[in-house]
């Protein structure tokens, strides 16, 4: 697990023991400080890169073990391609290359936070620190058996040095935040759903308070009283019952209206009686990953002590199917007053989502809201697993996360919202309907069907993250099924432009 994980800070000096990673650029440079640690090693390295035929590209590798001349067990020389090109997302990838350097059975680990011209910036190396922590993390608590090679260490260690210790502490401070926001919506994504379901989710939410985020639970009868009958029409098919979850930070000042970021969170959908294939089926558990990132953000956003306020609302169900359960044909009036017909009981985010939605709007009359939710399959179909889909109603919001996912590596892409689309979810008995009734643009379908319970004036933006939201692509900073992918985004988007 990442908590065993100890991160630190250290100034520039050869290490007695462990495992040393390094950097050069594409003309093999080094530091003069990586220089001096690899003394006579240095031309081991030279030759063994002309043999290896390593050049220094962004993200190669060259291992040498025992290396003559170092009393260390392994050197590890990382490269970084062109200095010049290197942006901030880049350090964190150098930091996760570093950490996946590590065999799993060291227990000790030493990063050079250095380029050819010198020592890293504290904002650089903090960066650095990131990497090796989110790449750090493993998802292991289950494992009750290994073989004696496959074993970590109780304990590992690794220290980066750097040219200013101090500054680089006080840098990596807030990203230490955002790394536990990040390793919290991890940890609720690869949970099971018989440990992890509506009510034991609400109850780990509580752990928020520890850092000064006010925490709210509606139960059945608080939804009941509010009409989120759409909500709960998801849920009651399950033995489980349904919980939302409002969660509250006060960084701002008093009385500004907050920032609201909204989870989808269906802890288990089977599809209800319009029931999945089994193929996969148990996949299914990471189907809240939405709600999992609301919670790390607003982790986040209190630990580093966002200078914002902030509410982050999730709607927590089981979709099982049950002789109590909602079945196609059923009509349902949402908290909004508007009826929806259920065609398809698989398509029961949109659902949530729509009482959700309308009750934060209402409720808090934010900024701005953004939901996240792992909707459509549609979407995967449209973007793969790179993107995540983004449907806006405000071009400055859609433009900001954009640029946002940019520099943080978890990128959106805007697709339309149109009147056209419109007619696919209208019913014959209801408002609309809960699907467009055919293949063609179900994500977008989606999108409009949640659009029905915003208010168009309040900027609004929707991200479908069907795709990256668990089992998505693992990269240099990620190994985990479940990805916890939106934190840093939305961190970013919020540090950037809405922090005062």
């Amino acid at each position: 697990m990442a908590d065993t994980l100890t991160l630190g800070f250290g100034p520039f000096a050869a290490p007695a023991r462990g495992v040393l990673v390094v950097f050069c650029d594409d003309g093999l440079k080094f530091g003069p400080n990586t220089r001096k640690a690899l003394g006579a090693a240095a031309d081991l390295v030279a030759r063994a890169a002309k043999a290896e035929r390593f050049t220094g590209k962004s993200g190669a590798a060259l291992e040498l073990i025992v290396p003559e001349g170092l009393k260390v067990g392994r050197l590890v020389v990382i490269g970084t391609g062109k200095v010049a090109d290197l942006k901030q997302k880049d350090f964190l990838k150098l930091g996760g290359l570093a950490m996946g350097k590590l065999p799993v059975a060291a227990s000790e680990g030493t990063v050079f936070a250095e380029l050819p011209a010198g020592a890293m910036k504290p904002e650089q190396a903090a960066d650095v620190a990131l990497g090796v922590r989110l790449r750090a993390y493993a998802f292991d608590r289950y494992k009750t058996k290994r073989k004696e090679d496959e074993k970590p260490p109780e304990m590992r260690k690794v220290t980066v040095a750097v040219g200013d210790a101090d500054a680089a502490r006080k840098a990596f401070a807030p990203r230490s935040g955002v790394a536990g926001g990040v390793l919290m919506a991890r940890d609720l994504v690869n949970e099971p759903a018989n440990v992890l379901y509506p009510e034991e989710f609400a109850r780990r939410t509580q752990a928020l308070k520890k850092t000064g985020v006010a925490v709210e639970v509606l139960d059945i009868k608080a939804m009941q009283k509010l009409g989120m009958n759409a909500l709960l029409g998801v849920g009651q098919g399950s033995a489980r019952e349904s919980r939302v979850v409002v969660m509250r930070w006060n960084g701002g000042k008093a009385g500004d209206a907050p920032l609201a970021f909204i989870g989808k969170g269906v802890c288990f959908d089977t599809g209800g009686i319009s029931i999945k294939p089994a193929a996969s089926m148990e996949d299914m558990k990471g189907d809240m990953a939405g709600a999992a990132c609301v919670t790390g953000l607003m982790q986040a956003l209190a630990a580093r002590k966002a200078r914002v306020n902030a509410v982050g609302v999730i709607g927590l169900v089981e979709n099982m199917p049950d002789g109590k359960a909602q079945r196609p044909g059923d009509i349902v009036k949402s908290m909004s007053g508007q009826t929806i017909e259920i065609i398809n009981t698989d398509a029961e985010g949109r659902l949530v989502l729509a009482d959700v939605i309308w009750y934060t709007a209402k409720r808090f009359k934010p900024k701005f809201m953004i939901d996240l939710a792992t909707l459509t399959g549609a979407i995967i179909v449209a973007l793969g697993q790179e993107y995540a889909g983004m449907f806006a109603n405000n071009d400055q919001l859609a433009e900001r996360l954009s640029k946002a996912g940019e520099a943080t590596g978890e990128k959106v892409w805007r697709m339309p919202l149109a009147p056209e689309y419109d007619k696919m979810i209208d019913s014959k008995f209801a408002d609309m309907k809960n699907t467009g009734g055919s293949r063609w643009g179900g994500a977008i379908t989606a999108a409009q069907f949640i659009k029905r319970h915003v208010d168009d004036k309040t900027p609004w933006a929707h991200l479908d993250i069907a795709g990256t939201g668990f089992d998505s692509r693992q990269n240099d900073i990620n190994k985990s099924w479940g990805s916890g992918w939106g934190v840093r985004l939305l961190d970013r988007l919020v540090a950037d432009f809405y922090e005062k």
